[in-house]
């Protein structure tokens, strides 16, 4: 017999802490468009206690995840290898991890520790909450397809390129079949709201779950993010605006909330939990000389094209010199990563953050997976494909973060903001996939 629990907490930062999501634009909270939101599930049956964490956060380090299962083990008498935390990646909210963007690494910026302590603590309350408040329930896991062709979303490397359309969603019930949890799992990047912004927001999950609350009373709902590292709202939104968040949010929501009426639901499943962890690949980025050229080149080639169509309202002209200028982030990134570790500073996406850790929890059918940092949706088709499940759902940023992107050895080709501001190798993606693919194994 199956038991669950949901839980949820306001982790909206106060004002004048930095927001986290945008490198060259430094911005201070000055309010809060929408609250900020942790949500967590619980999921018991009579071998087995999981809880899934959403926070409405751009990162989460490992070490507070660390330090988050440390005090759930101890005072909720969970697993802490059960327990799996992930983001949203909203571009609106605070730190809660180290950084790669050069200017802070120089700079000196650290993390938001009262903030940060605050958050942890939140978490375990939830987590315990959801826990202490478990009733008699059934699960359900479905998917709903929303993607490119409904105006959505896709690929920001290549226009019409892999993407993942599907809705995942996973929900629990109580005996009076009343929908009491639901997650949601897309793979979009929350970056309808851009830079221009200074308060904090879920950007378009905000609106995921306003529907799905207005046609649910009483649901909780989190949010995970898809593999999400190479698929935007790019070239297929109609503005940056919360008219636009809004109305792909609400889209989703829909898509999710229908979902539920063919949903097969079951009070009792097998429930199992297998965790392996990754050693770091890192690049070679070449000499300092060297990236000081390709610094210049870029610069001069984002310059000039911003001189000619800085000022266009016109989108492909815009996406010409904003990808222009996404390379040369990612090329100082690079000088920047080799003049840090010269001079012996500390980059704590590096540091603190590996191994990286895979998880698998098995939900009866369904197989959710988290990983660290921000992937390449094709690993996750690939994984969906050959993990021999009915239902996979693929959760990035998920109980820490990684230095730079997961990116495929074919992106190497074109280059680009992910790959040239990522300190990952070339290979690290196909050894994460291999690993992930064998850790799954381990619950079958």
């Amino acid at each position: 017999m199956l038991r669950a629990g949901m839980a949820r907490a306001d982790i909206t930062p106060p004002k004048g802490l930095e927001l986290a999501g945008y490198p060259h634009y430094p911005r201070y909270n000055e309010g809060a468009h929408d609250p900020l939101m942790a949500a967590c599930m619980y999921i018991e049956n009579e071998d087995a206690k999981i809880a899934m964490v959403t926070l409405d956060l751009l990162f989460f380090s490992k070490k507070h995840t660390t330090e988050v299962r440390r005090r759930v083990e101890a005072e909720c008498g969970i697993p802490g290898k059960n327990v799996m935390i992930s983001c949203s990646h909203t571009h609106s909210g605070p730190w809660a991890s180290g950084r790669l963007d050069i200017e802070s690494l120089e700079a000196g910026k650290e993390q938001p520790k009262e903030y940060v302590e605050d958050l942890i603590s939140k978490i375990v309350s939830i987590i315990k909450e959801a826990k202490e408040g478990a009733f008699p329930a059934s699960f359900g896991a479905g998917v709903a397809l929303c993607g490119a062709e409904s105006g959505v979303g896709g690929n920001r490397r290549i226009p019409g390129g892999p993407h993942d359309p599907l809705v995942s969603v996973m929900a629990v019930k109580d005996a009076e079949d009343k929908i009491r949890g639901i997650f949601v799992n897309y793979t979009l990047h929350p970056t309808f709201i851009h830079e221009w912004s200074n308060v904090c927001t879920a950007d378009y999950p905000c609106y995921l779950r306003m529907q799905l609350e207005e046609l649910e009373p009483g649901v909780i709902v989190g949010f995970a993010q898809g593999a999400s590292g190479n698929q935007s709202s790019r070239y297929y939104r109609q503005g940056e605006s919360y008219d636009e968040a809004e109305r792909v949010g609400r889209i989703l929501g829909r898509a999710a909330h229908s979902v539920l009426a063919k949903m097969e639901w079951t009070n009792d499943m097998p429930i199992a939990v297998a965790n392996s962890e990754l050693p770091f690949e890192l690049r070679d980025f070449g000499t300092e000389e060297e990236l000081m050229e390709k610094v210049a080149h870029d610069e001069a080639v984002y310059k000039e094209l911003y001189a000619k169509y800085g000022d266009s309202t016109n989108r492909e002209e815009y996406y010409l010199w904003q990808n222009a200028n996404l390379k040369l982030l990612g090329s100082e990134d690079q000088l920047g990563y080799i003049r840090m570790q010269k001079k012996g500073i500390k980059i704590e996406l590096l540091d603190d953050e590996g191994p990286m850790e895979i998880q698998i929890i098995k939900l009866g059918g369904t197989c959710v997976v988290g990983i660290q940092g921000e992937a390449f949706v094709e690993f996750a088709l690939y994984v969906k494909a050959m993990a021999g499940f009915g239902m996979v759902v693929f959760n990035e940023l998920t109980n820490g973060v990684l230095p730079g992107y997961l990116y495929t050895p074919e992106s190497l080709v074109t280059g680009g903001y992910e790959t040239d501001t990522s300190m990952l190798g070339e290979n690290f993606g196909k050894h994460m996939v291999e690993k992930v693919l064998e850790t799954i194994e381990e619950v079958k």
